[in-house]
């Protein structure tokens, strides 16, 4: 019993010993950081930030690494703080065995910009969330204005901008979204030159079918620029208002 117990002993031991040669090796155990390496990803070609933006983020609050003895870093707290920042969907803070901290951070994706009458300007994300605009790049979005609540912007706009995404001809086809105050929606197309009435935003996909059978059996044939209002609030028709 006491032999079995002194081979897992020294078993434990040397399992200890294995993944502490790993864990540890080439970790910095003191010094001083000087290096700090920033990574920015994105699905596109154009950044919101920059490296520099973050760095001088992390040294507006006191958590920029540089200069800093490894055991008083904290990557969890600089992940945290990068994080606060409205642009940022995750970011990811480590320790290389040279000593250089590594920061990977991925921002997000805005897929609708809100210009509200109430005068804000902002963009709802890919995740439904409120994301602030950008001085360095102006993405090519849907725009929808007028008397627009955020909580609005973030579930049945956020719902359509995503159906747009996934529908090339109607994301190339509507130009801008306008929102009543009784959050009645109204487009205006690029393609036309004419104004389309949709009314609730319930029942879009059933209205836009309605709508593109019309284009391709109406308009196809009378001409593009016929109406200057398409409305389709009305059950089984479109109802449209000449030039």
């Amino acid at each position: 019993m006491k032999k079995a117990l002194v081979i897992i002993g020294i078993c434990l031991l040397v399992g200890y010993l294995i993944f502490a040669a790993f864990y540890f090796e080439g970790k910095p155990k003191d010094g001083v950081c000087s290096e700090m390496q920033i990574f920015i990803e994105n699905n596109g070609n154009e950044k919101f930030l920059d490296a520099g933006d973050i760095e001088s983020y992390l040294t507006k609050k006191g958590c920029n690494p540089k200069g800093k003895h490894f055991e008083d870093i904290n990557t969890d707290s600089i992940e945290s703080v990068i994080c606060n920042n409205k642009m940022i969907k995750k970011a990811e803070v480590y320790v290389t065995g040279d000593g250089i901290i590594k920061v990977n951070v991925f921002e997000r994706k805005p897929i609708l910009r809100v210009i509200s009458d109430s005068g804000e300007n902002y963009y709802i994300d890919d995740e439904g969330k409120r994301m602030p605009v950008s001085s360095r790049h102006t993405p090519y979005l849907p725009i929808a204005t007028g008397n627009i609540k955020e909580e609005f912007a973030c579930n049945d706009l956020y719902t359509f901008a995503q159906f747009l995404q996934k529908d090339k001809f109607w994301n190339a086809q509507i130009e801008q979204i306008v929102v009543a105050p009784n959050e009645d929606i109204t487009f205006i197309s690029r393609v036309g030159n004419h104004e389309i009435i949709l009314g609730k935003i319930e029942g879009y996909q059933k209205k836009l079918d309605k709508l593109l059978t019309f284009y391709q059996n109406g308009l196809n044939e009378t001409g593009w620029n016929k109406y200057s209002v398409i409305n389709l609030k009305y059950d089984k028709q479109v109802v449209c208002k000449k030039r």
